[in-house]
């Protein structure tokens, strides 16, 4: 059953939904939501089991897809641009795919329709490990999660899922059924041969990360005919945050059909 997903609106003009990473949240977006939304109606999602929105048993990619798409009729939008990253990204091609007359332009932010090696649940098993019980702030989780996650820019992330409310510590993502499904968030649903989505697509790649091989340019061209692939300089996988300006110029242009 789908879930009516939360999320943070912006602007007016055509719709673009965001739609974040495993471990993220609309929020996460917020500013670069801000800049499309001088010229688009901008909805940042938080996907089923994390932010603010309801948590449920499935985490596959058809269930997410069905999700969004509740969530964007419940607003009265029958059609949208979708703009994904990483997990996100992979629920915004399944829709592209699934129905592509409700998607009006595609852009991917350093993911590929494929498969990835399920190398994040270490960082599920360490969240669910941390013992929460006294903690008042932040720091207090950061110091206990540093062995076994030691960059310190990865806990910053993961930890803005921490809520201290009333003196008690908890997660605000569904860890035990992420950590349940997460052989299907790392997968990639099969499909029907010849199923293509024939649109405007942008695959944003971070030229440190590796996410999106030159093997898997082959795939994405097979089901995304209409894609262009492009790499900037200077991020990892989290472009958005690493490189905001060239980020946000190579998307804007492309959500508003001059690029």
């Amino acid at each position: 059953m789908a879930v009516q997903l939360a999320a943070a609106e912006y602007g007016d003009g055509s719709p673009v939904a965001i739609l974040h990473g495993l471990f993220g949240s609309g929020r996460n977006w917020q500013s670069i939501a801000r800049q499309l939304a001088k010229r688009h109606r901008v909805l940042a999602f938080d996907l089923r089991n994390h932010g603010a929105s309801p948590w449920a048993d499935g985490m596959s990619y058809r269930e997410m897809v069905d999700d969004l798409r509740a969530s964007l009729r419940s607003r009265g939008i029958e059609h949208a641009a979708m703009l994904g990253h990483s997990m996100g990204g992979k629920v915004a091609m399944l829709a592209a795919l699934l129905h592509p007359a409700e998607v009006d332009r595609l852009v991917v932010v350093d993911i590929a329709p494929v498969p990835n090696p399920p190398t994040l649940l270490a960082y599920v098993r360490a969240l669910r490990a941390v013992d929460l019980r006294g903690i008042t702030r932040r720091s207090e989780a950061d110091v206990r999660l540093a062995r076994a996650i030691p960059d310190p820019k990865e806990r910053g992330l993961l930890l803005q899922n921490l809520v201290i409310a009333e003196g008690k510590a908890h997660w605000r993502l569904n860890l035990e059924a992420i950590e349940r499904e997460f052989s299907h968030i790392v997968d990639f649903p099969q499909l029907p041969v010849g199923t293509v989505f024939n649109r405007s697509t942008l695959f944003v790649a971070g030229a440190n990360s590796a996410y999106i091989r030159l093997a898997d340019e082959v795939t994405i061209t097979r089901l995304f005919p209409r894609a262009r692939i492009i790499r900037i300089e200077g991020a990892g996988h989290w472009i958005h945050a690493e490189q905001p300006q060239s980020f946000l110029q190579t998307v804007a242009g492309f959500l508003s059909g001059s690029a």
